[in-house]
């Protein structure tokens, strides 16, 4: 990570990013969807913005629980069609 002047560094905000099942909020499958897409820009680094439980004062930032997933994630992660 030396020099990190010189590499591209592309945000995902995961529950805004893609939605690909039309609910109204991102989802895991929509950045699935979207890897080949990030990897045309030459991305060196994808940041996402937190996704762990908060009470949302802040957009997530307002970290309440570090070991916690915010429950749209936990779904992702227990999801069988993805």
């Amino acid at each position: 990570m030396n020099n990190l002047g010189n590499k591209v560094i592309y945000q995902i905000y995961p529950k805004s990013f893609y939605d690909s099942n039309n609910d109204g909020i991102g989802d895991l499958r929509g950045i699935i969807e979207k890897i080949d897409y990030i990897k045309k820009l030459n991305v060196d680094f994808i940041w996402f913005n937190p996704f762990f439980v908060s009470p949302q004062n802040d957009n997530g930032y307002d970290i309440a629980d570090y070991k916690k997933l915010i429950l749209v994630l936990e779904q992702w992660m227990i999801s069988k069609n993805w």
